[in-house]
């Protein structure tokens, strides 16, 4: 067991170039921290990414880093981590790279729950290739690429997860650190494939995206933050709260028509069905807050302990254990 203490500074390296004001230089901050509250050493440590803005992060990890190829920062996670079970795996990915021409790649990764931690910054908007739109880009949003308006409706990152059977999906704010520390904590904690939406602001492309959530007196108002076991309230005095109505969810008020605390959902992250997860991950617009947190968080066998076990358990039934005992199986000559 590691006994050292870590602080933020020993995952660190070099000077983050992201334009000022990018969501990308909170979540990096974040990110430090709660490796360094996590304590798992450097060099025990990877972080992987694609291609993008965000795909830049390795660089500034005093770890194992790669950026790799355009979309296949899932893949060549899973490789690493099937090849060393032992270090820990962090892929970093925007909603371009990661959903787009990555999107084949995450929901097979989400499906065979692969123990890696997927972050996936979501700004709705390719930021390095200058202001197109992205597969979280909303119907009508103006981009370079859509001039006259996107005519298709967006990827939600939720949905998609919870559709390849994703066992964990949690969201966090890029300025809110108390909140992404969290859930990248308990992502780590989670043995399978975990799913983090950083919801951030691009400055320069798409400035305002995430306006509701973005302060945090836009998130006491705006938001709730889901944790296990507990009621879902929310507002700025926890005056709010979701009570199930028919198969939906409704937003009450306590002391309202005889509504009380104990009237209220109570959150269950590890509930088998995610009937209830997915109705929490895609509550939006004027009626419903956004939903931050832990939302889902289920156990189920990991990908790469399952091939290791069958390795082992294949090595056990063959006559050979290596490529000399292999020949020797067969009729063999001496010549003499």
């Amino acid at each position: 067991m590691n006994m050292t203490e870590y602080t933020a500074k020993d995952y660190k390296k070099g000077q983050p170039r992201w334009c000022p004001g990018c969501g990308d230089h909170f979540f990096l901050a974040s990110l430090h921290k709660a490796m360094a509250e996590i304590g798992v050493a450097p060099h025990q440590t990877a972080v992987i990414s694609g291609i993008g803005c965000s795909s830049r992060l390795p660089y500034y990890m005093n770890t194992y880093a790669m950026q790799t190829i355009h979309g296949r920062a899932a893949a060549i996670a899973t490789g690493f981590k099937v090849a060393n079970p032992d270090i820990s795996v962090w892929q970093i990915s925007g909603d371009g790279d990661g959903l787009a021409i990555g999107g084949n790649h995450f929901i097979h990764a989400v499906r065979r729950n692969v123990d890696i931690n997927m972050i996936l910054l979501n700004n709705r908007i390719y930021g390095l290739t200058k202001g197109q739109y992205s597969p979280t880009s909303p119907r009508g949003f103006v981009s370079k690429s859509s001039p006259y308006g996107t005519v298709e409706d967006p990827f939600r990152p939720a949905e998609l997860c919870f559709g390849a059977r994703g066992r964990f999906f949690a969201r966090a704010v890029a300025t809110d650190a108390a909140g992404t520390v969290e859930i990248l904590k308990a992502a780590h904690a989670h043995k399978g494939a975990s799913v983090c939406e950083i919801l951030q602001n691009c400055v320069i492309f798409n400035d305002g995206t995430h306006d509701s959530v973005y302060s945090k007196e836009g998130r006491a108002k705006n938001a709730i933050y889901l944790e296990h076991g507990k009621p879902m309230l929310f507002g700025e005095n926890k005056e709010f709260g979701l009570m199930q109505e028919g198969f939906g969810l409704k937003v009450v008020k306590l002391g309202e028509n005889g509504v009380t605390e104990s009237d209220i959902l109570v959150h269950d992250a590890h509930c088998q069905d995610n009937t209830l997860h997915l109705k929490l991950a895609l509550m939006e617009g004027p009626d419903f807050p956004i939903t931050l947190g832990v939302i889902r968080d289920v156990e189920a066998p990991t990908y790469n302990e399952a091939v290791h076990e069958q390795i082992e358990e294949v090595k056990a039934k063959k006559p050979y254990h290596n490529f000399t005992e292999l020949l020797y199986t067969n009729d063999i000559w001496e010549g003499k």
